[in-house]
């Protein structure tokens, strides 16, 4: 998604998404979205503390597809 204007909400993430090695021990990560802030913090053992914190553009259509499809899998 594209880099967006940081707001400050507190981040609570509505929303996140877990990806497994095939094993299904432990999750590789987790992405947490906040469409509040605009913010994604990410962590696992896949991820380096470099990457755990991003920006989006909560507007972009790309963001737009990103939580219709969170919505579409939410039972």
């Amino acid at each position: 998604m594209p880099g967006g204007e940081q707001h400050r909400c507190g981040f609570s993430p509505g929303w996140s998404i877990r990806a497994y090695a095939d094993t299904l021990d432990l999750a590789l990560f987790e992405a947490a979205f906040c469409f509040s802030c605009h913010e994604v913090r990410m962590h696992g053992t896949a991820v380096p503390p470099a990457l755990a914190t991003h920006f989006f553009d909560a507007g972009a259509p790309q963001a737009h597809t990103v939580l219709a499809l969170l919505r579409e899998a939410a039972p």
